[in-house]
């Protein structure tokens, strides 16, 4: 009750005594007025356009009053009352000072308010903006609210200083720790661009800064439009700063642009740490380790590079002449295999497909790359193709190099039998894949045991298997430096 007739007790002069009575009880709400719901009101005036304007601020107490609000007021009634929060830098949820909690409600009177005011007193008939001739002396609810917001911002400053700082760590953390691409920005955003709940969602406080970022871009195109223009009555001087200050934004953006990326490799290599690790169903499998490095069932005429995760295995296989993944040698358009056993190879076990490429569009420098993955902890390897990851691999490239190898263009590279090969067997180092590593391949173990590696002479290929294992800790020692650089959390 108390709250529904608060303006009659803020307002001057106060209001008649008002008695509450329930089953024998009294209450007098001018008591619980003054003792719970109002403390520090503030008289103040204000002048917007040569029109005196009255406001008196309030900070209620009670703690059934939990918004923060502007209250138009005129002729001595309540009128209309519009929400605060979002508009006040900082301004989210109560707030508090010395003597605790508390909600504020700005109460706002005016002779213009009582002249404008509609007869069911609802709402107020003015302008929402005023623009051209009488822009500067007539008055529109746009002008009024402004002036109210600055006001309250003024009077709440000593208060509001703390939840600003919240929502400055927040954004912070947030961004170091799972946004890092918003980071070349922040410095172009203002604590009014800013003013976030610090108890908000990951999720919206993400869609915040993604909108700003967006902004920028979009003011950045149009300075880009306008920047080869020399403006009217602009020094030589003038127009070679906006030059550097488009730049410097340029490079923001950019920057933001890499730091998305490298934090992409940082959720990928995530992604396939935990796609190694043994799950209530047993290990991952191969097909979904295949995904991660590139999507099955596709080739480079259908997938853009920045969908594939090669990197993962080499920086270097990101420089292909053609791509494909889980595709029969006969629809690769650079085998010119036509022997109809050859889809039936590849196709023996369509998670055991491998990857395959051209390494450069220089025919002269041409060589082939053969990507095998088995399951994680798969422990069944043994002599024989349909068996033998490494054998695999090489007769895939031996199939190859029989057909008429040409690049994706359908130029002939010369000399098929002379392009070089690099196998590699992604998959773990169990007891049988170790006994054919040495026993049938006589490959040379590695340095920190994690792999094997060689050369085969006869079929002019290199030859590695590395274990998954090996893959993780191999893709983040080569992209620790970016992480660290970013602030990422240590991997």
């Amino acid at each position: 009750m108390l709250e529904h007739c608060l303006w009659h007790f803020v307002r001057e002069g106060g209001c008649p005594r008002i008695v509450l009575e329930d089953d024998g009880e009294q209450i007098r709400l001018d008591e619980v007025f003054d003792q719970h719901m109002h403390s520090s009101a503030v008289r103040q005036q204000a002048i917007l356009k040569d029109r005196r304007f009255d406001l008196l601020h309030v900070r209620l107490r009670t703690s059934a009053a939990t918004r923060h609000a502007i209250a138009y007021c005129a002729n001595n009634r309540l009128v209309l009352e519009e929400r605060l929060e979002g508009r006040v830098p900082g301004l989210h949820g109560n707030l508090d000072d010395e003597e605790g909690e508390f909600a504020y409600v700005c109460y706002i009177s005016s002779q213009i308010l009582d002249e404008r005011v509609r007869p069911e007193r609802s709402a107020f008939d003015l302008p929402s903006e005023v623009e051209g001739l009488f822009e500067g002396t007539d008055i529109s609810w746009a002008d009024i609210r402004s002036m109210v917001i600055d006001e309250a911002a003024k009077h709440l400053d000593s208060c509001l200083i703390g939840m600003k700082k919240r929502a400055m760590e927040r954004v912070r953390a947030f961004v170091a720790t799972q946004a890092p691409r918003y980071r070349p920005i922040l410095g172009r955003l203002s604590p009014d661009e800013l003013n976030i709940d610090p108890d908000v969602s990951d999720k919206d406080l993400e869609l915040t800064l993604h909108r700003h970022f967006a902004d920028l871009e979009r003011d950045l195109l149009h300075e880009g439009h306008d920047l080869l223009t020399l403006r009217q009555d602009e020094t030589a001087q003038e127009y070679k700063l906006r030059v550097a200050d488009y730049l410097h934004k340029v490079e923001d953006i950019n920057m933001s642009d890499l730091v998305g990326y490298v934090a992409h490799r940082r959720v990928v290599l995530d992604l396939l740490e935990a796609a190694i690790k043994r799950g209530p169903d047993g290990y991952a499998r191969e097909d979904l380790i295949h995904t991660l490095i590139m999507p099955m069932r596709a080739d480079s005429t259908d997938v853009a590079l920045d969908n594939c995760n090669l990197w993962l295995v080499d920086e270097r296989l990101a420089f292909h002449n053609y791509l494909a993944s889980d595709q029969t040698l006969h629809s690769m358009p650079i085998t010119g295999a036509t022997s109809t056993k050859e889809p039936d190879l590849l196709a023996l076990n369509v998670f055991d497909n491998p990857i395959l490429m051209s390494e450069t569009r220089s025919p002269p420098y041409a060589s082939l790359v053969v990507i095998e993955l088995k399951r994680p902890m798969r422990n069944d390897a043994a002599p024989g193709e349909e068996k033998d990851p490494v054998q695999q691999a090489l007769q895939y490239l031996n199939r190859i190099r029989r057909g008429k190898v040409q690049t994706a263009e359908g130029r002939p590279i010369p000399h098929p039998d002379d392009i070089p090969g690099f196998c590699y067997v992604i998959c773990d180092l169990t007891p049988t894949v170790k006994e054919l590593c040495i026993l049938t391949h006589d490959l040379t173990v590695t340095s920190d045991h994690m792999g094997y590696f060689g050369y085969r002479k006869n079929v002019k290929a290199y030859v590695e298997v590395i274990s998954f294992d090996k893959l993780v800790v191999a893709a983040k020692e080569r992209n620790r430096a970016f992480f660290d650089k970013l602030g990422l959390p240590a991997l």
